[in-house]
């Protein structure tokens, strides 16, 4: 009797089981359709989906995250899910990675329509594109002391909370190849967010976040090292004088947080009087003029210190993005600013960057931590960035003390000597020849064959 009583009760957890599973399915199911991105205003014709729309990260505060998932256009059902963050702090991955650089559709001059990119990661991999932190883009809080107390940790956690959420809203990405990318600041965010989720991982038996690793270009990895190599990439560049580079390197005590007076005013003289009007992203191609009156990127460059490209380039392609997703109709179809927000979406917030509370000084312990975790990691640069440069990164990377796997040589892309690149035990570190900080918007071709080569975990090719 006992025993009946017990395949009974068996039976009625099993159809209880699969009741609720059956609801959280359907739920995710309903949620997906929402955020189902029919077609964007001036959009070419396309066969992959795409759904944009937010997650909220902190109930509380009513943080919420805008993201925007744009489908491989083959096989999305097999191929990789790979986040791409931007950086600044308070850069839009939807102006920068997606608009202009990785995502399948570019924004014409006017903001009237889109074309596509013919070398979008999108052909390799399911992109997921998130404006983070909340005040960035479309992404908001209803808690106005979030934007006045943002950093390097709450912004960490946040992207961990948005990832196990949003894969309950789309559960065919559990247990799919999981990479992250970006670039700039986001060489803090992207191992950050890494070692979150690595942590996370070691604590369940089954997670369903299959983190591989992450690729990141340009990126800011330590304070002291970036520091000097940025300053002798403008003296050997010749942007500085020798004046100037050596009373910048006697004056500047890089490896501490703060700077003195006089250092900030030798670096403020050699950025002001002596670089010019020069797109210090890129410092071989021309500037965008409605940007030469504009002193944010300058005011950016400066307090990141202190702590664009080749044929086809537009400089000015941010301001189209502005235009475009300022848009109404844009708006609507993609589920966007629904709290109707009284600013314009901007490219980076400057409120965001001016108020960074927590930065950390160097990322070298966490990549330390996550090349023993046995990520696939890897670091690029775009040779002709004064910003980030690729001194500053080689400079830093250095000090890992890594074991050399196949030594430096010249890859290929297109028949053409592509960039340099060395291979490490547990790293793999590449230039981009004639790219600047957004190397995907500079060298297309050669940012998608690099892509490849690290899905694929291959050496760049030698030929």
């Amino acid at each position: 009797m006992k025993g009946a009583m017990a395949r009974h009760g068996n039976k009625l957890n099993l159809f209880l089981f699969f009741i609720s599973l059956a609801i959280v399915i359907k739920a995710a199911h309903t949620s997906q359709l929402h955020d189902r991105v029919v077609a964007l205003p001036g959009q070419p014709q396309v066969s992959f989906s795409q759904y944009s729309g937010y997650v909220t990260v902190n109930e509380g505060h009513g943080r919420a995250l805008f993201y925007w998932l744009i489908e491989s256009s083959s096989q999305p059902d097999k191929k990789p899910l790979v986040l791409w963050l931007n950086g600044g702090p308070g850069c839009s991955s939807i102006a920068y990675g997606a608009s202009e650089e990785i995502g399948p559709f570019f924004i014409n001059k006017t903001g009237s329509s889109l074309y596509l990119n013919k070398h979008s990661w999108n052909k390799e991999a399911n992109l997921l594109f998130l404006e983070s932190p909340v005040g960035v883009g479309f992404s908001y809080t209803n808690t106005s002391s979030d934007l006045k107390h943002a950093g390097d940790e709450r912004t960490a956690q946040d992207v961990l909370i948005f990832l196990n959420r949003w894969i309950l809203r789309f559960p065919q990405y559990k247990y799919r190849d999981f990479y992250m990318s970006g670039e700039s600041y986001a060489g803090h965010y992207v191992p950050q967010v890494a070692k979150k989720v690595h942590d996370y991982n070691k604590a369940y038996s089954k997670p369903f976040i299959k983190l591989k690793g992450f690729i990141v270009g340009n990126a800011v990895t330590d304070s002291h090292y970036d520091s000097i190599g940025t300053v002798t990439y403008w003296w050997s560049h010749a942007m500085i004088s020798d004046h100037s580079y050596h009373t910048i390197l006697s004056l500047c005590d890089f490896k501490s947080s703060n700077t003195s007076d006089a250092c900030n005013r030798a670096i403020g003289y050699a950025m002001n009087k002596e670089f010019g009007n020069i797109d210090q992203y890129s410092i071989y191609t021309p500037t965008c003029p409605a940007a030469t009156t504009n002193s944010t990127r300058l005011t950016r460059l400066k307090k990141s210190l202190l702590r664009r490209r080749v044929y086809g380039y537009d400089p000015c392609s941010e301001n189209y993005a502005e235009k475009y997703y300022n848009r109404p109709d844009v708006q609507k179809a993609m589920h966007a600013n629904v709290t109707r927000i009284s600013y314009n979406w901007t490219a980076c917030s400057d409120v965001l960057f001016k108020n960074w509370k927590d930065s950390d000084f160097t990322m070298l312990p966490t990549y330390k931590e996550l090349i023993d975790a046995g990520l696939r990691i890897w670091v690029f640069s775009g040779d002709t960035d004064s910003v980030v440069p690729v001194t500053a990164t080689r400079f830093s990377l250095s000090h890992l003390n890594l074991t050399v796997k196949t030594r430096w040589y010249p890859w290929y892309s297109g028949g053409q000597v592509a960039g340099w690149t060395e291979v490490y035990k547990g790293l793999t570190f590449a230039t981009v020849r004639a790219a600047g900080h957004e190397v995907p918007l500079f060298q297309p071709k050669r940012a998608f064959s690099l892509f490849q080569a690290f899905l694929a975990g291959k050496e760049l090719p030698k030929s």
